[in-house]
């Protein structure tokens, strides 16, 4: 193991995880901001603006599929040339939409890059949690993860200010930018990392990852996604029709969301190192009671601010613990098992837009967040039964999984 890997999160290694963090904003910012620039790009194109739309599956499917698929091609690779590979390509995928003058052209850069997406998310958490001793992996991860977070207050609605006024392309040419001196910052000052999270070969690799204990982690993480981005899809609408927000201070409303994602996130991590399962299962708690307390108040600007806050601290607040918890089930499979993580938070979030469609046509707008609320409560016997899965040979016995050492020690005695 490298030296670096006995240090705490400090000194060098805290440059290192920004890279890493800065890495994920771009990336993340990258996968949303494409919302923002649909219609000027359907216009521009000569499309619709629901076949518009598809870039916004395209992205998903390139990283629910391509990014395992990718993965397994470069299992063998070194972690940090790795990690430049993916970041490059990702930053010449977007160039390529810089310059896509043909829609199908446009779709094929999105796909790529949704499998860069979820093979740099892999990596990069593989790379973040050997950079640390085992107390602080969720920290690492949430540091990791909280790069997307933060993409969604700032480098979303930059992403967005810069297509409307400039073009869509310049939105693209942005996150190129941004690639670039991400790239720099990696090569600069992540290290070199053994394989901290898995070994093998594919076939050793996939034998851990595709477990029964990881499958149903990752099951429960597709729920549990799923039932936020069943609300989180209409929220706009919502707000509008249903709370009687002005269209001008929705954006007000989900920065309060985005702002307390980005929080929860870094929290996350810190509670993860304590007990990845218990926070898992305490955030789909809160979740509940934050769209309960979306419905229940659903006309109270007020009230709904606050359940907005609560939602988002809890909503990407699991995040590290979920991935940590994959990486961890997986045994000598993590490095596979990491973009997974991902890969189930995606096909979380296409069900849910999918569900959440559903309950807008046959209820309405204002019972879609009661749709997430139900779908949220069957979450809850789910997500509690994984902290009785178990890691492979990580822990004395009596031991419970996700727990730190401090931690365990402290309840032992």
């Amino acid at each position: 193991m490298s030296s670096t890997t006995t240090k705490g999160p400090g000194g060098r290694n805290r440059l290192a995880l920004a890279s890493l963090g800065l890495g994920a904003f771009v990336i993340g910012t990258a996968e949303l901001v494409i919302v923002g620039v649909l219609e000027l790009i359907s216009e521009d194109l000569g499309v619709s603006l629901s076949t518009a739309g598809l870039l916004v599956t395209a992205y998903a499917l390139g990283v629910s599929i391509g990014g395992p698929i990718v993965t397994a091609a470069t299992i063998r690779m070194p972690r940090r040339a790795l990690l430049w590979v993916a970041l490059g390509v990702f930053v010449l995928g977007n160039l390529v939409a810089v310059f896509a003058g043909a829609f199908g052209l446009l779709v094929v850069a999105r796909v790529l890059c949704g499998a860069i997406h979820g093979l740099f998310l892999g990596a990069a958490s593989a790379v973040a949690t050997g950079l640390v001793p085992p107390e602080h992996r969720g920290q690492a991860v949430g540091l990791v993860f909280g790069g997307i977070s933060v993409s969604t207050v700032v480098g979303v609605p930059l992403g967005t200010l810069l297509g409307q006024n400039l073009g869509w392309e310049a939105t693209f040419a942005g996150v190129v930018v941004l690639g670039v001196v991400a790239l720099a910052a990696m090569m600069a000052f992540v290290p070199s990392v053994v394989h901290g999270t898995g070994a093998g070969g594919l076939s050793e690799q996939a034998r851990h990852a595709f477990h029964p204990r990881v499958l149903a982690m990752l099951a429960a993480g597709v729920v549990l996604m799923g039932s936020q981005f069943i609300a989180f899809t209409f929220l706009a609408p919502f707000l509008e029709d249903v709370t009687g927000v002005g269209s001008g201070a929705v954006s007000a409303f989900l920065l309060i969301f985005g702002v307390f994602s980005a929080i929860g996130t870094i929290a996350g991590g810190r509670f993860a190192d304590i007990n990845a399962s218990a926070t898992m299962f305490i955030g789909n708690l809160v979740l509940v009671v934050a769209l309960a307390g979306l419905y229940v108040f659903r006309e109270n600007a007020v009230l709904v601010g606050i359940a907005l806050a609560g939602w988002g601290i809890v909503g990407f607040g699991v995040t590290p613990a979920f991935q940590l918890r994959v990486i961890s089930l997986a045994g000598e499979g993590g490095d596979l098992a990491a973009t997974l993580g991902a890969s189930a938070a995606n096909v979380g979030v296409a069900l849910g837009a999918v569900v959440g469609g559903w309950a807008l046509d046959a209820f309405g707008v204002a019972d879609v967040p009661l749709t997430a609320l139900i779908v949220a409560v069957v979450a809850l016997p789910t997500v509690f039964g994984t902290r009785f899965l178990k890691v492979p040979g990580a822990l004395p016995a009596g031991v419970e999984e996700g727990v730190s050492a401090p931690a365990a020690v402290k309840a032992s005695g």
